[in-house]
């Protein structure tokens, strides 16, 4: 009986100390990302575009939707309209704030749906291995087949126009590329000594999962989706300059490209706003999941 009370109270002491080290790591990673001024300077960035488009109805000086046939393709600098109108007469800067809204959702939606669903059959597959891992990770073999535009365009062509279509295409997408970073970064964690210690103390295999194993995969996994935040933007502008998307009045950066690139002669500065949209955002994306994966590298 004491063996047994002893034997507890040292797994105690040792969970006790791995959670003092985790959070003396996420601190260590987190002042790391503070004194990375491009990473800091990137996400100032992000926030004050996640602010915008929030408080679009606040900051638009039009209605996003009105037009003017006599308006239309004024340049940057008019008055009333500091970045000129598109081809019906609309303020670019209104339709610029509103197109915000859809874009960024269309870009993080379908990341975080594949992140849950990649994260849990990506640990399944590590964790269980055996026959579970190789029908998994072959299932996914086969979506990685396929370009990830081509297989994006093809079912969003086979479900039909459309933003949920398109965010479901995008989330199928995404998901084997989650499912295995989260299979090789379980299949590095499971044979670890803590993991075989629970293992031992009779902890069923959900417990040892949940408590051992997410607390040290989550992380790896998380940097490696936001990183595809940005390539997930690009995909559903694509999808929106094809028609595949977004549908028209609607306000969203893609498919501004495509009713403005008639204009590209006449108005060219006008014309490409939503491309620098688009880059701008992208851009600071990656730049920050680069500053948050260098920051989690203790070497570094």
């Amino acid at each position: 009986m004491s063996t047994t009370t002893a034997a507890e109270a040292e797994l105690a002491i040792q969970a006790r100390q791995a959670a003092q080290s985790s959070d003396g790591y996420w601190k260590g990673v987190f002042k790391r990302v503070r004194r990375d001024k491009v990473t800091m300077f990137c996400a100032f960035v992000l926030l004050c575009m996640l602010l915008a488009i929030i408080f679009a109805p606040l900051i638009a000086p039009h209605d996003p939707f009105q037009g003017s046939m006599i308006r239309r393709l004024r340049p940057i600098g008019t008055p009333n309209h500091p970045l000129g109108t598109d081809e019906l007469g609309r303020d670019i800067l209104t339709r610029l704030l509103f197109g915000g809204r859809l874009s960024w959702f269309m870009g993080i939606v379908p990341v975080a749906l594949a992140f849950v669903m990649g994260t849990f059959l990506g640990v399944l597959a590590g964790f269980a291995g055996g026959k579970t891992n190789m029908l998994i990770m072959r299932v996914t073999d086969v979506f990685y087949a396929f370009p990830s535009v081509l297989l994006a365009v093809a079912i969003s062509g086979a479900l039909g126009a459309g933003i949920l279509n398109a965010i479901l295409a995008l989330t199928l997408v995404f998901v084997p590329p989650i499912i295995r970073v989260a299979e090789s970064v379980t299949q590095g964690v499971r044979n670890l000594d803590f993991v075989d210690a629970a293992r031992a103390s009779g902890a069923s295999a959900f417990t040892v999962v949940r408590v051992h194993v997410l607390g040290n995969v989550l992380g790896p996994i998380f940097i490696y989706a936001t990183s595809l935040i940005s390539v997930c933007m690009i995909l559903a502008s694509g999808l929106s300059f094809l028609g595949l998307g977004t549908r028209p009045p609607e306000a969203e950066w893609g498919l501004m490209l495509n009713t403005l690139r008639t204009a590209i002669y006449v108005q060219p500065w006008v014309a490409v706003l939503p491309g620098a949209c688009i880059f701008v955002t992208s851009i600071c994306f990656n730049l920050v999941s680069d500053g948050m994966r260098q920051a989690m590298d203790v070497k570094g």
